[in-house]
């Protein structure tokens, strides 16, 4: 059995991975910390892997804490620079803790990322939607920004010409933000979940790769297989694809 701890667990997503612990036969929930918890060896009684789903702005002190507890981390909050990355990778020469972070935990988004990455050298356009329910804090999703510096680090791979645009003018910034030199366009509305298309065009075609959540419960079956394999991984992971077997 695998002592698991769950930071963020009265949130909409913590408390779904704290149910999904319960129901493991071979993970038992040792506790379940929100805000205004400490995540101390204390509080965290004896944990061996903590999964954090917390806002964006507490999410590397939790990782740090963790670290120092010398408990492994599974992370599904978003929005990490690559400073607050460094900043783990660093605490990690005091720790004998790994640290798994995934932009998204869904098996389809993350087929959709790889999929997106193998299409984007064939194709002269190409611009990602991220759609998410209105209480989500954070734009881009961090599925959105992982999206497209995995497709830009494909195209520049193989010397493929930025895509053709024609604006010079947007006041607003009604053609997204630029994340990696690719837009990325943020849909915050009610009755959507979580929503990804990435759209991918050439003179007389269009490929669109789409990726659709309806429950979080789509997200638990790579929160546990995060939970059970990172014991066994060294210092930092991002992303789940190096998880899976998709070779």
């Amino acid at each position: 059995m695998t002592k698991v701890a769950v930071i963020g667990a009265k949130g909409r997503m913590g408390s779904t991975v704290s149910q999904t612990v319960k129901d493991a036969s071979d993970l038992e929930l040792v506790a379940e910390l929100d805000q205004g918890d400490d995540v101390t060896v204390e509080t965290l009684n004896g944990a061996e892997v903590a999964v954090v789903f917390t806002v964006p702005s507490v999410k590397l002190d939790n990782v740090l804490d963790l670290l120092k507890a010398n408990v492994h981390a599974v992370v599904g909050t978003s929005g990490w620079t690559d400073e607050e990355l460094d900043r783990v990778r660093e605490a990690q020469k005091d720790s004998q803790a790994n640290v798994f972070i995934a932009p998204n935990f869904a098996l389809s988004a993350v087929l959709a990322m790889e999929f997106a990455a193998m299409a984007a050298p064939m194709f002269e356009s190409v611009e990602v939607i991220e759609m998410h329910h209105p209480n989500k804090v954070d734009a881009p999703s961090g599925t959105a920004a992982a999206t497209a510096a995995k497709i830009a680090d494909a195209r520049k791979q193989a010397g493929v010409a930025p895509a053709p645009d024609a604006t010079e003018t947007d006041p607003e910034g009604t053609r997204g933000g630029r994340y990696s030199d690719v837009p990325v366009h943020a849909v915050r509305l009610r009755g959507i979940t979580a929503t990804e298309e990435i759209l991918l065009g050439n003179p007389g075609e269009v490929l669109t790769i789409r990726t659709d959540s309806f429950d979080r419960a789509s997200f638990m079956p790579g929160v546990l297989l995060a939970v059970r394999k990172v014991a066994g991984l060294v210092g930092l992971t991002v992303g789940l694809e190096n998880l899976l077997d998709l070779k």
